[in-house]
């Protein structure tokens, strides 16, 4: 037999999903874990998303949509968002891809611009697939480490000691996972002027603009001169409780949305057309899921922050927005994996290693705070049970 593809033999499996999967197992064979691994919210998709989802299919919008890119109403709705809340202006018709959840878009960013050995810069701690993805566009991802003891704050020196004349892009994810942090107009303005010194794309990922407690979203293509060189992925997941829809979108500029169209359709041709529909409501009707699901977060981010550092041998700082914590063990003696190990097997609470973030988050293990209030009062039950302090 001749052999596999080396390139995906060599890329990592999710450490999330596989958290999960132990934790399922673990659930099947009749323990009670609470998964705190996941990032999926407790909120159901609103009635009138879904409404307009089955009004579509009853009319007979279950064909390719035209264009594949996106059906009108909904490439228009993202630009009067986008315009709306992010001050950015982008052309509906030749800026914007709808695509398959927002992993799509993050691929169809990075192939669109990589060539070989170009060299992309990812801020630790990262979310676990932005390393792999660029290796899947053809590139070479370069980690950028920032330190926990300051809570993982970018400077200028730390991307600048990682410039070499491959380095093609930049990714950044505000609000972060795993850190929960909203990064301020400092940072983004760190960002911004190193990408236009080094003639540098930026990747924005905003998936978790919406749930913002404290801080303010800055989008990177809305600074002076960034709109050229700013790619700008974003979704419904998060902000409309869409995750099982796989719903996301690119906006880009012209030059490089053109080859992202191309690729997408020798690839998956498009997002599925009732959805689209769905997504069109999400955007243009009530928002008020939005500010249920932040003040419900908000809520569990106080009590959880505060009932964890309660516990000796647990450090936790508090977030600005999306929905995870990421608290440290610093007197326990173990690294990330091990404690997580240590969480499932002791506590039946599943959280994902830090180290899966990137070496930045060794000593962290990442809770999702996007389940219930009952479960996350029961984990801390059982953590404050175990002995954290070596």
């Amino acid at each position: 037999m001749k052999t596999v593809s080396t390139l995906i033999s060599n890329i990592p499996a999710s450490p999330t999903l596989a958290v999960n999967d132990k934790a399922k197992a673990l659930q099947a064979a009749g323990h009670d874990i609470i998964p705190l691994a996941g990032g999926d919210p407790d909120f159901d998709t609103p009635p009138h998303i879904i409404e307009a989802a089955i009004a579509a299919i009853q009319r007979g919008d279950t064909h390719y949509p035209s264009p594949m890119k996106g059906i009108p109403p909904l490439l228009r709705a993202i630009a009067d968002k986008m315009e709306r809340e992010n001050g950015i202006i982008v052309d509906p018709m030749r800026e914007i891809i709808v695509t398959p959840g927002g992993k799509w878009a993050l691929y169809l960013a990075l192939a669109s611009i990589l060539n070989a050995e170009d060299e992309v810069l990812i801020l630790e701690p990262y979310w676990v697939s932005y390393p792999p993805l660029v290796t899947l566009a053809g590139g070479v991802p370069v980690l950028v480490g920032l330190d926990s003891e300051r809570n993982f704050e970018i400077t200028a020196v730390s991307i600048r000691q990682h410039l070499t004349p491959k380095t093609k892009a930049i990714m950044v994810n505000s609000p972060n996972n795993p850190t929960g942090r909203v990064l301020t107009a400092d940072e983004m303005n760190i960002i911004a002027d190193i990408a236009k010194e080094a003639d540098l794309y930026v990747i924005a990922d905003e998936i978790y603009e919406k749930l913002i407690f404290d801080g303010t979203h800055i989008s990177l293509a809305s600074l002076p001169n960034m709109a050229e060189r700013t790619l700008t992925i974003n979704g419904f997941s998060k902000a409309y409780a869409m995750t099982g829809w796989r719903l996301g979108w690119l906006a880009a500029p012209r030059q490089i949305m053109d080859l992202a169209v191309k690729l997408n359709g020798q690839t998956i041709s498009s997002a599925a057309t009732f959805t689209m529909h769905a997504a069109v409501a999400a955007l243009t009707g009530t928002q008020e899921i939005i500010n249920t699901m932040r003040d419900s977060y908000q809520q569990r981010r106080d009590y959880m922050v505060a009932a964890l550092n309660n516990i000796d041998g647990v450090q936790c700082r508090s977030i600005e927005g999306a929905f995870y914590l990421f608290p440290s063990f610093p007197d326990s003696g173990l690294n990330s994996v091990q404690l997580a190990e240590k969480l499932l097997t002791e506590a039946s609470v599943a959280g994902t290693p830090g180290i899966a973030f990137g070496q930045s988050g060794e000593g962290h293990v990442r809770f999702a705070i996007s389940t219930a209030m009952a479960d996350l009062e029961r984990a801390i039950e059982r953590i404050a049970k175990v002995k954290w302090v070596q």
